[in-house]
């Protein structure tokens, strides 16, 4: 061992592990996606508006309650990609969502 190496705290194993093992041990395992009531989300579920949302760059608002279906995850685990009729290329975050 060198005095160069850089180790880290795993919060999970509780251990100080070498920096080059911890790095390729969190590539492994994506982020999870919770919604705001801490339901784990995936590609393909339904969710519903928590609250009356304002879309950026429209004058439409949706409203508490409406249903998104077949929602995609994103890189981002705050956000998901999905479809709603009247609004294309739609991103929500997840803290104004429950799954259904």
């Amino acid at each position: 061992m060198t005095g160069d190496d850089e180790y880290v705290y795993d919060e999970a194993s509780g251990e100080w592990l070498p920096a080059s093992d911890l790095t390729g041990a969190q590539d492994a395992t994506p982020a999870t996606v919770r919604d705001s009531a801490g339901n784990v989300l995936a590609d393909g579920d339904s969710v519903t508006l928590i609250k009356d949302l304002k879309v950026k760059g429209t004058t439409q608002t949706l409203k508490q309650g409406t249903v998104i279906k077949s929602i995609r995850l994103t890189d981002d685990p705050e956000e998901i990609d999905c479809r709603h009729e009247a609004i294309k290329g739609l991103v929500l975050r997840t803290e104004f969502v429950r799954k259904r």
